[in-house]
C-alpha cells in the first residue's frame, strides 16, 4: 500500500471539517478516510470496504458508503462517476485532473498545474462557463502490458458518429 497521499486533507483536521458541516467525526469515517489517504488510484467502495473491514470486521459495506457521502458532503474527499457508473473515490481535494484507463478503469491524478486559463478562449456561447475537469484516455501500463483490447467509451458523441 502506498503511504499517504501528500494532498489529502490531514487527519487532525478531519474531525474539524466533519464537524464544520454537521457531520459526527465517527470511528468508521476515519477509518475509511484513512484508507482512502493511502491511495494514488481512486478506489471503488467496494475495494475501500474489503481494505477496511481487515481493521473492523464488523464493517458494513453500507457503511462505508455513508462514510464516503459523508467525506464528499463535508469536501474532505471527492467523487468520480464516470459513463459506466462506478464512483470512485478520491482523497485529493485540491483542483487536479485525471489519466483513466478504457480497459481496467484505473483512475490517477496527473501531477499538472491547475490552468483556469485553457478554457478562456473557449466560447460559452449561453453557456457561464465555470471551470474544467481535464480527463485523459488511454491505457495503464498493466492494460497495454496484457494487449487486453479496448472497448473504446466516450461520454459524448457528434453527430454522424457511432458510439
Amino acid at each position: 500500500m502506498a503511504r499517504r497521499h501528500p494532498h489529502a486533507l490531514p487527519s487532525a483536521e478531519l474531525d474539524d471539517r466533519l464537524r464544520s458541516h454537521g457531520l459526527r467525526a465517527t470511528r468508521q469515517r476515519r477509518a475509511v478516510h484513512a484508507a482512502l489517504a493511502r491511495h494514488h488510484d481512486h478506489p471503488t467502495a467496494e475495494s475501500l470496504h474489503r481494505e477496511v473491514r481487515r481493521r473492523m470486521p464488523g464493517l458494513s459495506l453500507a457503511t462505508v458508503y455513508k462514510a464516503l457521502e459523508a467525506l464528499v458532503r463535508a469536501g474532505a474527499s471527492g467523487r468520480i462517476v464516470h459513463a459506466d457508473g462506478v464512483a470512485r473515490y478520491d482523497a485529493r481535494t485540491d483542483q487536479h485532473d485525471h489519466r483513466r484507463c478504457l480497459r481496467c478503469g484505473r483512475v490517477e491524478d496527473l501531477e499538472l498545474p491547475h490552468r483556469p486559463d485553457r478554457i478562456a478562449d473557449i466560447p460559452g456561447g449561453t453557456f457561464s462557463i465555470t471551470g474544467y475537469r481535464l480527463e485523459l484516455l488511454g491505457h495503464c501500463a498493466r492494460c497495454a502490458a496484457a494487449g487486453r483490447p479496448t472497448v473504446t467509451q466516450h461520454s459524448f458523441s457528434r453527430r454522424g458518429e457511432t458510439r
